[in-house]
């Protein structure tokens, strides 16, 4: 499982560049997908998202104090839609199923840049909670992970924010035979198209809905 680990610590590799985003600030414009910095409305203090998928529904429950950037980044990018059409394309079963590169190239692009930065590790990497995936210090994006067993060992690095409170049945199904086979590059090259042609297996988000 250590080479998971750092597999883990590179699965955004393909996304990252240098910089980082400031905290979360008030919501002052319309948020529009193509513009992170429209994008940075603080997320409530505790929300449920409901996720829509090939394979059936769960439901998320989002706790901001336990990671406030890692809350509002993620309550932005659901209230716009990001994750519309998005695959599950990294799945180990045991280990975690990862998913948040855009169906859009376009989208993908801006978001490159748009990273947010660490906080401390208040709450542990057990079954089904879910954290943003990471690069390194400092480059979380867009990317999240569900854990499928106790990860604790990456407590070290990895913020939790939310947990998975209904249909980790779901979770637990979500189609795995091509573990890590999905090139990220391309996904974010090309796309939902490059997954419907290699991967078509693949089990995807139709929808993620902020239900309160």
């Amino acid at each position: 499982m250590k080479s998971a680990y750092f597999a883990l610590l590179l699965c955004a590799t393909a996304l990252a560049q240098t910089g980082s985003a400031d905290s979360p600030k008030a919501d002052v414009t319309k948020p529009d997908l193509l513009d992170p910095s429209t994008m940075t409305a603080q997320a409530p203090d505790t929300f449920q998202v409901k996720f829509a998928t090939t394979k059936g529904d769960f439901t998320i429950q989002v706790t901001r104090a336990w990671s406030p950037r890692g809350a509002d980044r993620f309550y932005n990018l659901v209230r716009a839609g990001f994750y519309t059409d998005a695959a599950f394309f990294r799945v180990v079963p045991g280990f975690m199923v990862q998913f948040g590169i855009s169906a859009r190239p376009d989208v993908t692009a801006v978001w490159k840049s748009a990273k947010i930065q660490d906080e401390p590790v208040l709450q542990s990497n057990t079954r089904g909670r879910i954290s943003f995936a990471a690069a390194g210090p400092n480059t979380r994006t867009t990317q999240v992970f569900i854990s499928y067993g106790d990860n604790s060992r990456l407590d070290a690095v990895f913020s939790p924010f939310g947990e998975v409170t209904q249909g980790m049945d779901v979770v637990d199904h979500i189609y795995s035979e091509y573990r890590e086979k999905p090139s990220q590059a391309s996904i974010s090259t090309e796309g939902k198209a490059y997954l419907d042609d290699a991967f078509p297996m693949l089990d995807r988000i139709v929808s993620a809905t902020i239900v309160r």
